[in-house]
């Protein structure tokens, strides 16, 4: 979501991905990817065709919304190549170039990063995709699956602009750059490579996705990639070691330390199932047991019986609390998505097509979605959960099943609790714009929201 046009309402992007799209374990071509721009009242107002060297899946194509030129209007930022048509019909590069093997991946010719204007979808500014791919096998495999491994987000690295992250890798090798888009221009701000000297313990630390917050409370952000953190300048800040996962939350879980805390699920086998590290130091907290491959895992404040975050797993047993410790023997029903849906302050469960609420004996159902669809598999993600329309609950957009509409769900649950919309928190919004990276996860704003909370303060925003 982003404002194109400056008229103080969102428009939708959204990327199509054929039925044909593969992960990249799997062999095959693919049809185009195509990402549409779209009014609030179902009006096109642009199509941007990735063309026939851009594959389809959920690692690929990692676009970014946000207003990186601070005019008042939203820009989008994605890899192109040879082929890719913009909004208004211009071809960007070689438009017969096929580099595509017989796998169907895409391992040779130029890679391109572009960002488009909102309003239009033309092509304003295309340099080549930091990192470049180089050899293959130097990423983890040799036929093409780890090499192209991407992830996206924003981020206010210098406290007062936004610049663009764009990264490639977390298997083995890793790769993070930041980009700024001034004057019509994308610069290289900086790149971190686990590579480069004095870095090779960062290699392989990498999630399939990312999150971005000041965890230092220094006005900067970092960003959080997993095991690790990259400080605002691209140095290295922390990396607590403990590898790849599939899913992470970073916010204030734990209202009662200072500062921010980071749950993240592991897949290697000789590591902890799961984790609490504190975001500033990566001082890991807590983990649970037994170590092993812990594909789901969430962490925020869905019940009122224990103070601030409860986190579960697909591996770990129970519903613990900020420490650890087993509060519930009884985990929620799904291992997913949150979302403030009804009047109370704790957090709800988001998954497939319904939202439920968690009990200790069993959960409530609060609405089944009907004729839509969730997303990603078994990931079962909705296309977008945020605060879209202002009263600090979020809403859930979700395709028709006919892949005809995009619907948005609002809840009619009143509440007495008053907030400042979470659009205004600066985690909150990056997350929003991070949210459709890989494997989508839910966002978490930058204070705890949850039973007991204290009055959040009042943010800082800056008119134009």
């Amino acid at each position: 979501m982003g404002d194109l046009d400056g008229d103080g309402q969102y428009e939708v992007v959204l990327k199509w991905d054929p039925s044909d799209s593969k992960d990249n374990s799997q062999s095959g071509v693919t049809s185009n990817v195509y990402v549409d721009a779209y009014r609030l009242n179902g009006q096109r107002l642009w199509r941007i065709n990735l063309g026939r060297n851009i594959r389809a899946g959920a690692h690929y194509t990692q676009f970014q919304v946000y207003d990186y030129d601070g005019d008042g209007k939203a820009e989008i930022a994605m890899k192109t190549a040879d082929g890719t048509t913009d909004g208004t019909g211009r071809v960007i590069g070689d438009a017969n170039a096929d580099y595509r093997n017989s796998s169907g991946y895409v391992l040779s010719g130029p890679e391109y990063l572009t960002m488009f204007n909102g309003q239009t979808g033309a092509a304003m500014s295309t340099v080549n995709y930091d990192p470049p791919r180089g050899t293959v096998s130097s990423w983890g495999d040799s036929y093409g699956n780890r090499v192209d491994r991407f992830l996206a987000g924003t981020a206010y690295l210098d406290g007062k602009r936004p610049s663009l992250i764009m990264a490639r890798g977390y298997y083995t090798r890793t790769v993070i750059a930041a980009w700024d888009f001034r004057s019509g221009s994308l610069t290289k701000r900086w790149t971190f490579d686990s590579n480069a000297s004095g870095n090779s313990s960062y290699a392989g630390q990498g999630n399939h996705q990312l999150a971005i917050a000041d965890v230092d409370a220094d006005g900067r952000d970092e960003i959080v990639y997993g095991a690790m953190t990259v400080d605002d300048n691209g140095g290295r800040l922390w990396n607590t070691g403990n590898g790849h996962g599939d899913a992470l939350h970073v916010g204030d879980l734990d209202p009662a330390r200072p500062g921010l805390e980071e749950f993240k699920v592991d897949e290697d086998g000789s590591k902890p199932s799961s984790w609490m590290a504190d975001a500033r130091t990566g001082q890991v907290l807590w983990t649970t047991s037994p170590n092993g491959d812990n594909g789901r895992g969430v962490s925020d404040d869905i019940w009122s019986g224990s103070p601030g975050a409860e986190s579960w797993s697909a591996a770990a047993d129970g519903l613990r609390d900020t420490h650890g410790t087993v509060v519930s023997s009884r985990k929620p029903g799904s291992t997913n998505f949150v979302v403030w849906w009804d009047g109370d302050t704790t957090r709800e469960l988001l998954d497939g097509t319904h939202i439920d609420k968690y009990g200790t004996s069993g959960d409530t159902r609060l609405l089944t979605a009907s004729n839509v669809h969730s997303n990603n598999g078994t990931k079962s993600t909705p296309s977008l959960s945020a605060d879209l329309f202002g009263d600090w609950r979020e809403e859930v957009v979700w395709p028709t099943s006919d892949n005809t509409e995009l619907r948005i769900y609002s809840t009619t649950t009143p509440t007495t609790t008053k907030l400042y919309t979470l659009m205004h928190d600066c985690q909150y919004r990056e997350a929003i714009a991070w949210q459709n990276t890989a494997y989508n996860q839910p966002p978490h704003p930058s204070y705890f929201i949850g039973s007991g909370m204290a009055a959040p303060k009042q943010p800082v925003i800056y008119v134009r």
